[in-house]
């Protein structure tokens, strides 16, 4: 079980080495931007290190919508970034799962997450793993509440899709932890990423506000159950930075019996 943290994008490896973090995830453009990111001088150099890399997608990203122009422009971006994140390497990348405006039928939603994927097949694909991730607030989100997750992945259904399962998204969007990853394989069949994040927010605020792990409203041993049950590659991104992270990270790793597994 590789264990990492959401980092800054200068210098990936030297943050990683910092937290003694196997795994890293940063973005590779302006998070709230349009702007398709830039080939990265230390390719090279990424794609040969022994740390696990994932990139986030910007969080303007949203496919789902009904609005001409955010959802034309997001289909593009998303393609942009798999194919910068499969550049150096990247074992995936993660995007939120969207939503639809008040009044529009959730239906036209997911079958544009259904119509970005073919874009995608259509361009040559996305060259990298692509994971939908859990979204903490909106009544009208794709991936919030697992009844609608339930839809997305029906519609996805002819195409590879990953999952990444973020804890803090989860409770404060309102479900459970405890049994929350045999709810989630139910319906997807995998959990690709854990976001191991505690929430400041209450249970079903829809407050997406992190935490150190020992900290905010969920129980630190819940956030280890999911992991332990989901078996899957671990990032914390939680506030703090190197310490805070760094805490997390050995946190993880000493109630889940683990051992660094990289210089």
């Amino acid at each position: 079980m590789r264990i990492g943290a959401h980092v800054d994008s200068t210098d990936p490896l030297a943050e990683a080495s910092a937290r003694a973090a196997e795994a890293v995830q940063f973005f590779l453009s302006d998070p709230q931007g349009w702007k398709a990111p830039k080939p990265r001088a230390d390719a090279d150099r990424l794609r040969a290190a022994e740390v696990d890399l994932y990139v986030h997608a910007p969080y303007v990203i949203n496919v789902a919508t009904l609005n001409n122009r955010i959802r034309i422009p997001s289909r593009k971006l998303l393609l942009a970034h798999a194919q910068a994140a499969a550049a150096i390497g990247a074992k995936g990348l993660i995007v939120h799962g969207g939503h639809v405006s008040a009044g529009d039928d959730p239906a036209v939603g997911f079958d544009n997450w259904r119509k970005t994927f073919a874009y995608a097949a259509d361009s040559g694909g996305f060259g990298v793993p692509v994971l939908i991730e859990n979204t903490a607030g909106g009544d009208n989100a794709c991936a919030r509440r697992l009844d609608a997750l339930a839809r997305l992945w029906d519609a996805l259904g002819d195409h590879e899709v990953g999952f990444c399962l973020d804890t803090c998204h989860a409770h404060a969007g309102g479900e459970d932890l405890l049994g929350l990853v045999d709810r989630v394989k139910a319906i997807t069949g995998r959990i690709d990423l854990v976001h191991a994040n505690n929430s400041k927010g209450a249970f079903n605020s829809g407050q997406d506000r992190h935490d150190n792990l020992g900290g905010g409203t969920i129980d630190p041993d819940l956030v280890v159950a999911v992991i332990r049950g989901a078996d899957a590659p671990v990032v914390v991104e939680t506030p703090g930075g190197v310490d805070g992270q760094g805490a997390d990270i050995a946190f993880l790793r000493e109630r889940l019996g683990t051992e660094i597994r990289t210089a």
